[in-house]
């Protein structure tokens, strides 16, 4: 019988001036996506009630890390509120237009604050670096 081979799980992030950019980056779409918001003339009532919704994908974690870390990257990819977005132009949709430029924003905060997309060895381990209590203890 053999021992099991074990792969680490990547887990590398940006650093230096490209994670500042990144993080930058995603305060810029806050602030856009907030503007657009406030341009358009939406319910901030409809926008706080909406903003922390993508974060229900913290229930992913559930049923592990990996699953957790698919369910919670997918909420906070820019792809499904970008298709959102296309959609609500295309058909004239301000309820799709709506809750694009609030998931947009919620995106942007995360990032801004450094919440990056998640590696599947665990909540802590992002894009960004890691975050958490075992980031803040340097381990």
């Amino acid at each position: 019988m053999t021992d099991a081979i074990t792969v680490p799980t990547p887990t590398g992030a940006v650093s230096g001036g490209p994670r500042l950019l990144l993080r930058l980056e995603g305060l810029t779409l806050f602030l856009g996506m907030a503007v657009l918001y406030a341009v358009w003339g939406g319910s901030w009532w409809i926008f706080a009630a909406l903003f922390l919704v993508p974060d229900l994908s913290f229930l992913g974690y559930l049923a592990g890390p990996r699953t957790g870390a698919v369910v919670y990257n997918t909420a906070h990819s820019y792809m499904a509120p970008m298709v959102l977005n296309v959609l609500g132009f295309g058909f004239a949709s301000p309820l799709l237009l709506s809750i694009a430029m609030i998931w947009l924003a919620h995106i942007g905060v995360d990032r801004a604050l450094g919440y990056g997309l998640k590696y599947s060895a665990g909540f802590g381990f992002t894009h960004l670096g890691r975050i958490g209590r075992s980031a803040a203890a340097g381990s």
